[in-house]
């Protein structure tokens, strides 16, 4: 005789329901507005612009009209070949190219060598004398303008590119960038050169320059929009039109009484197709110098 035992059965126990995620609809709402932000934004900046290409097809008496056309009611395409004959224009491109890179070339070579001293070479007093040399920034231009235009009097350099580009080849800025980006370049690199031999200049001409390719790129991102843009440096320093700038030479259609702003919105126009050019170019790598240089 066999005896036949039967377990109970349990009833399945269903699984628990996953927790219903708390606080997604906030959060796409957040982010909602934070795009809807972002275009109202992108759009403000872009009104001046579009202003701009706007009154470069239309007549004098049409920029300043009231409302505003938006779209002319008759585009003036020869503005765009008027003003090639009404000032020098390309003379004055020149000038600005050549500026604008021989100063960039500098910062960049300057700026980089220097902030590798401040962050890969230990020297007594270097965090004190950093803090002073970027504390010039804080000192506005229009206080040391009159001192350098002494200076540059006595040299006899006024009236020449010369005096530009000594005055703007060093940047307390760019040296305060690269150095940021400097310090996230770990210094077991530079030790492990040293060992191998290898001077100061070397290390940072073969190791840390090949590095750094972003924040090189930023640095002469900025610095090239910032001397192509620059109109008091020049009106100060330049008199003869020869070696007027763009934005110097845009000033030719101001008059005492009068000013042609449809040929200054065809100048401006004109002139803002390097950079926008030169930033398409390179936004990439300047996202990415100024995300890791500590300025995000």
């Amino acid at each position: 005789m066999t005896i036949t035992t039967t377990r109970p059965t349990l009833p399945e126990l269903e699984p628990p329901a996953a927790p219903k995620p708390r606080g997604r609809g906030v959060a796409s709402v957040r982010r909602g507005f934070a795009y809807l932000l972002l275009v109202v934004l992108s759009v403000a900046v872009l009104v001046p612009f579009a202003w701009m290409v706007s009154s470069s097809l239309k007549l004098d008496n049409e920029v300043f009209s009231v409302p505003i056309r938006w779209i002319p009611a008759e585009f003036h395409w020869e503005n765009f070949t008027t003003i090639w004959s009404r000032i020098p224009l390309l003379t004055y491109l020149r000038n600005s190219v050549f500026l604008s890179l021989t100063i960039t070339v500098l910062q960049v070579l300057t700026g980089s060598f220097a902030a590798y001293g401040f962050a890969k070479v230990r020297f007594p007093g270097r965090d004190a004398l950093f803090l002073a040399y970027i504390a010039t920034i804080a000192v506005p231009w229009q206080a040391y303008m009159v001192p350098q235009y002494i200076i540059m009097q006595k040299a006899g350099l006024v009236n020449t590119h010369l005096s530009l580009i000594l005055l703007q080849a060093f940047s307390a800025f760019g040296v305060f960038l690269m150095r940021q980006y400097y310090l996230t370049i770990p210094d077991e690199l530079s030790e492990a050169a040293r060992l191998d031999g290898l001077s100061e200049y070397g290390i940072w001409a073969r190791i840390i320059l090949p590095l750094s390719k972003p924040a090189l790129a930023s640095l002469a991102l900025l610095t090239f929009v910032n001397t192509w843009n620059d109109y008091m440096g020049p009106f100060i320093y330049l008199t003869d039109n020869k070696l007027w700038t763009i934005q110097l030479g845009l000033r030719s259609f101001i008059g005492l009484y009068d000013a042609e702003f449809a040929m200054i919105m065809t100048g401006s126009v004109l002139s803002v197709l390097p950079i926008l050019v030169i930033f398409l170019l390179g936004q990439k790598y300047f996202v990415r110098g100024i995300a890791t240089s500590g300025l995000k």
